[in-house]
């Protein structure tokens, strides 16, 4: 049966979902993830545009969408028409007229997409752009976390590091708060600013007070290509004061876990007996974001259909 919840064909972000949107995508994951789907999107087409570097994000989206039968279309900006001066959305017309149905899209710009979604049939998933948005990432994050907890109320998060370049952290804000959680960002005032309270966070900049009772934490790696010289006075520093340690960790509660959007800088922002420890739940996010991604796309798909 089709979730009655969803009627969007396109994923640009999550702070302008409902909660119960959200709790639909984690549903149809869950329900994904015991009994896989086949040939949902048979005779479908997803073309990956990324004008950033990407592992987890690009791999995963892949998986999932041949998973769901869907044929996968591999396109690279660099070799394209848009290296020519050809827009972003006559390469979406282009590419829908000859039968995409899909666009999985990363791009540096922020908010890009909120424009050029509307002028397509096809859907439009965001994976990841500038510092705005990473939906996906953020729905893979609270399945980790769900499939522990069973819900978000009364739970603390603790978003930890460069907070100001984060696409993940605004996502896992935005999804959190909705669902009952209580956010707190952490970082060096220049990473965390304090402004970022107007969109709900608790900011705190001593590490070990926010850490104190957390439920989890989401650790960040310094976003180096975003940055300009200042940020933080060097990597060795900013690893004394803010790195995800053994004992640092320890002051969250007992059964407290650890996440990581990844690509992880070990021995910076978080150490490795951390990163593989026995609180980590890194490489489960890695597995759940095949699942989630699966459930994103079906449901953009039924939302297509409904357009």
């Amino acid at each position: 049966m089709a979730p009655r919840d969803w009627e969007r064909k396109d994923l640009l972000g999550l702070e302008g979902l409902s909660a119960s949107e959200i709790e639909t995508i984690l549903d149809l994951a869950a329900s994904f993830k015991t009994s896989p789907p086949a040939n949902l999107l048979k005779n479908r087409t997803a073309a990956f545009l990324f004008t950033e570097a990407s592992t987890r994000t690009r791999s995963s989206f892949e998986i999932a969408a041949k998973r769901l039968g869907c044929e996968v279309l591999s396109f690279s900006p660099i070799s394209s028409s848009l290296s020519k001066g050809e827009t972003l959305l006559d390469t979406f017309l282009n590419l829908q007229a000859v039968g995409v149905t899909h666009f999985i899209v990363r791009h540096e710009r922020s908010g890009v997409l909120e424009d050029l979604a509307p002028l397509l049939s096809a859907s439009v998933i965001n994976a990841g752009d500038g510092a705005h948005e990473h939906p996906t990432q953020a729905l893979l994050d609270l399945m980790t976390l769900r499939e522990r907890w069973g819900g978000f109320k009364g739970k603390k998060i603790v978003v930890l590091g460069d907070i100001r370049h984060s696409r993940v952290a605004r996502s896992n804000l935005f999804a959190l708060k909705k669902l009952g959680a209580r956010v707190v960002f952490c970082g060096p005032t220049p990473l965390c600013p304090d402004a970022f309270s107007e969109l709900g966070a608790t900011i705190e900049h001593d590490v070990e007070k926010a850490l104190k009772g957390a439920d989890a934490v989401n650790v960040l790696r310094l976003q180096l290509e975003r940055m300009e010289q200042g940020f933080v006075p060097s990597m060795a520093d900013y690893a004394f004061s803010y790195q995800l340690t053994a004992a640092r960790a320890d002051m969250m509660k007992p059964e407290a876990f650890v996440l990581h959007p990844g690509p992880l800088n070990r021995g910076v922002e978080i150490a490795s007996e951390v990163a593989d420890g026995p609180r980590s739940l890194i490489l489960e996010q890695v597995s759940n974001g095949v699942i989630a991604r699966m459930a994103v796309l079906s449901l953009c798909e039924q939302g297509r259909s409904l357009a």
